[in-house]
């Protein structure tokens, strides 16, 4: 690599291009590795390398940007001096598409660098992607895309977490409501809505209910179900990790005779009937190509009046996550998202009723701040545990999911399905007693 040509600043070099991206009126401010800077607005990205310029070129597009971002050859607001979400959302409001570099302005990029000097092979890329191998949504291709995901460290998921250790969208029931209380709440909600404590519902289980929390994460509903509901629980995750420590945590509270953590898919259980199915964060794993099965299997885990409660992220149209996404190569590998359209089509197809359906998404957007601001007030721990790299991937993941929670682009549902029969159900008449 060159050095930047002295005669230009890299803010003039680069000016035509992001001109030409984001219109002459920039919603953030550039700075650059030589002082100069272009744009204005309360936000700023910091160009802190040439070398991001390269990232852009050979990966035009988000996985460009997040290349650059995870090397912290690229900030916005600095390293952790402003609100990353709000600079990426006004990235955003003039890149409706993607955050990065639109084939327009390949040409004007190509020019800058290289009159910045920052032309070269293809750089490498950050150590923390991954390209799933095998057959997708096998088992082993599904471990590890898990594995990816959640093997990173507990002691770290317990900075992101908090006490709560649960990895999905609370309920805010009020505007004062702390992030523990919240997941409470929502774990609450799910008992409600899937009867445990209704006396109709009891009396047909014949015994103390018996439930199964497909993707149990650490635990968190099972010993929630377990400690207010008086039910016994099978909680499963194909995550070593989770298993360990959820074992932990069910002994600590004392509920080893009431609470069954297994390291298994859900394509490996034969042991029903349950009562009631919990899935929580989990439909997002299986693909749209497997859901029906998954529906199926469930069902048939499932006795006669059962209920299932899926949580899960959605988007209108359904989404694959891209292999060439951020999200993609990072975070969440393999990821699908459904349209509620479809879960709804799948879950009839196999069988089942469904009774209820709430979208929680505006409760997603403030549980992944609660997230976001727990990553930076002890970003020096975060960072020691799993390395600054995957922690910068973890700020730029859940700070650009806010955006997706706030303007629509992603929704939470819960949808409440049945195994009827065609047969008179157990339910409530409305939903009073589940607030």
């Amino acid at each position: 690599m060159t050095t930047t040509d002295i005669t230009t600043s890299a803010a003039d070099a680069l000016e035509p291009m992001l001109t030409s991206l984001l219109g002459e009126q920039m919603p953030v401010r550039f700075v650059f590795w030589d002082g100069s800077s272009v744009g204005s607005g309360e936000h700023s990205v910091v160009v802190n390398s040439p070398d991001a310029l390269r990232h852009l070129l050979w990966a035009p597009g988000e996985l460009g940007f997040a290349r650059a971002f995870v090397l912290g050859e690229l900030d916005a607001d600095g390293p952790l001096d402003g609100d990353l979400g709000e600079t990426l959302r006004a990235l955003q409001s003039s890149m409706p598409r993607t955050i990065g570099v639109a084939a327009t302005a390949l040409p004007s990029l190509l020019s800058a660098a290289r009159t910045v000097g920052a032309l070269g092979g293809p750089p490498s890329a950050p150590p923390e992607e991954i390209v799933p191998r095998g057959l997708r949504h096998s088992l082993s291709r599904d471990r590890q895309a898990v594995s990816h995901h959640y093997d990173v460290g507990n002691d770290f998921y317990r900075i992101v977490l908090g006490p709560s250790m649960t990895y999905s969208c609370a309920r805010f029931v009020d505007d004062d409501t702390d992030l523990a209380a919240a997941q409470a709440a929502k774990h609450e909600l799910i008992c409600r809505k899937l009867g445990l404590d209704e006396p109709a519902f009891r009396a047909a289980c014949g015994s103390r209910p018996r439930l199964l929390d497909v993707g149990c994460g650490w635990g968190s509903m099972a010993i929630h179900a377990a400690q207010h509901h008086d039910v016994e629980v099978v909680g499963i995750t194909i995550s070593a990790e989770q298993a360990t420590l959820a074992r932990q945590r069910v002994e600590e509270a004392g509920l080893t005779d009431r609470v069954e953590i297994r390291l298994q898919d859900y394509r490996e259980i034969h042991d029903g009937p349950f009562d009631a199915i919990s899935s929580i964060g989990m439909a997002e794993h299986v693909g749209s190509k497997n859901m029906a099965r998954y529906c199926a299997d469930l069902y048939e885990l499932l006795r006669g009046g059962g209920r299932l409660m899926n949580h899960a992220i959605a988007s209108i149209g359904g989404s694959r996550i891209s292999s060439r996404s951020f999200v993609g190569r990072y975070v969440f590998p393999d990821g699908e998202l459904l349209d509620l359209a479809d879960t709804i089509q799948a879950l009839e197809g196999a069988g089942f009723e469904v009774r209820d359906v709430e979208n929680l998404r505006e409760h997603y957007a403030k549980t992944l701040r609660h997230w976001v601001a727990n990553l930076e007030q002890h970003w020096d721990d975060a960072a020691d545990l799993v390395g600054e790299r995957r922690a910068r991937v973890w700020r730029l993941y859940m700070s650009g999911s806010i955006n997706g929670f706030v303007d629509n682009g992603l929704q939470l549902y819960q949808t409440l399905a049945v195994r009827s029969e065609r047969q008179p159900t157990d339910l409530p008449p409305t939903r009073r007693g589940w607030d």
